[in-house]
């Protein structure tokens, strides 16, 4: 029976997380943790009785521990709560779902208490991972990525321990906005930008996806992940979605992962690695296939995606500024307080204006966040 604790359980990939654990009976969740949705966690807590649950504010943690007092489970909220979940020793696994920097600490203190990380927060490596990756070296952790991309190339890498990588070829849909100019992309609303062709995500990575911020933030995941130079990932647009990411090697095979655009797929074989299970689902029919299609990113367009080019180069809190600016862009834009365009726009001017600090600790990168928000909601906040 593998235990898991899974953080985020009422996103996206923390519900299609819990589909699979009831899809197989030696799976456990031993804790849940949620932002707000009270109702959802409720539910899930009914369903799979774990013995810890938290909620991030303390207003709905005691909500939902009067809804469920008939049960044996301990309600806990806030960043006490996260760090709780994550080094109780029922569990072997540590699923982070949860959405952006909060994630930093947890997965620290899972690391240092030997859990496995199934990785599905990516801001954790973005802004943090030279800390993480040295810090799970050492505690013999392994990180396992959960999102398609990622766990396309670890499964490319498998078989191939020792051989050099000469490239990775990061894939991406390119969103809905694939082949548009820029002036073409001035009055877009929230609802064009939320109808993702082939997946279903939550909102705010569906509005990264429109901009391309999300592929910027993969590279930056890839980077630390599978220990490359930047100049060694290059992002080619593949709107099908059917290859999920290639490994290309010093004697120039290529090595792809393909499959349908089910995020189960890297969810499941990351809690079971290295065994694959059956996972119910419609399958790759290659006579379906009309064509696939390569293209190269547009990046006069889609400046997110060159910004984090930028980030990564000039290192230190600088990806946690583009990241932080990133999330705060987003809630704008989907609160209809600023412009599709205005979130690259508002990411360049943060990364220019933070104090630059070469290898910040935890409490730096969440200063560069905190001063990256008071700069754009003395800017456009209205």
């Amino acid at each position: 029976m593998k235990k898991i604790a899974l953080l985020g359980s009422t996103g996206s990939i923390g519900t299609q997380t819990l589909e699979i654990v009831r899809e197989h009976k030696d799976l456990e969740i031993t804790a849940l943790a949620a932002g707000r949705n009270v109702s959802l966690l409720e539910k899930q807590i009914r369903e799979f009785q774990p013995k810890l649950a938290v909620l991030w504010e303390e207003q709905a943690a005691k909500d939902l521990r009067r809804r469920v007092q008939d049960l044996p489970i301990k309600i806990l909220s806030g960043m006490e709560g996260l760090l709780e979940i994550a080094v109780m020793p029922e569990s072997e696994i540590l699923v982070t779902a949860i959405v952006g920097m909060l994630g930093i600490r947890p997965t620290i203190a899972a690391i240092e208490a030997g859990k496995t990380i199934a990785l599905a927060n990516k801001e954790t490596l973005v802004t943090a991972g030279h800390l993480i990756m040295p810090l799970a070296k050492k505690n013999h952790v392994s990180i396992l990525p959960v999102d398609s991309e990622h766990s396309a190339i670890f499964q490319s890498l498998n078989g191939e321990h020792g051989n050099k990588i000469h490239k990775i070829l990061l894939t991406a849909s390119g969103g809905p906005f694939r082949g548009k100019k820029r002036e073409e992309l001035q009055k877009i609303q929230v609802e064009d930008a939320l109808k993702h062709p082939n997946w279903s995500m939550g909102r705010k990575i569906t509005i990264d996806s429109a901009t391309m911020v999300n592929k910027g933030l993969e590279v930056m995941e890839a980077k630390w992940l599978f220990d490359v130079n930047l100049d060694q990932i290059q992002v080619v647009v593949h709107p099908e979605s059917v290859i999920h990411s290639m490994v290309e090697y010093e004697d120039g095979a290529v090595i792809a992962q393909l499959g349908t655009p089910d995020m189960r797929l890297p969810i499941q074989y990351a809690l079971y690695y290295p065994e694959r299970r059956s996972l119910s689902g419609k399958r790759l029919d290659f006579f379906e296939l009309a064509s696939l299609t390569f293209e190269k990113p547009d990046l006069d367009t889609f400046q997110g995606l060159r910004l984090a080019f930028t980030a990564m180069e000039q290192g230190g809190n600088i990806p946690t500024a583009y990241n932080a600016a990133n999330e705060k862009a987003v809630a704008l834009f989907l609160d209809r307080k600023i412009s599709f365009l205005q979130i690259p726009e508002i990411i360049q001017t943060c990364m220019e204006t933070c104090v630059f600090e070469k290898q910040p600790n935890v409490e730096k990168i969440l200063e560069t966040e905190a001063e990256v928000y008071a700069l754009i909601e003395s800017r456009w906040s209205f």
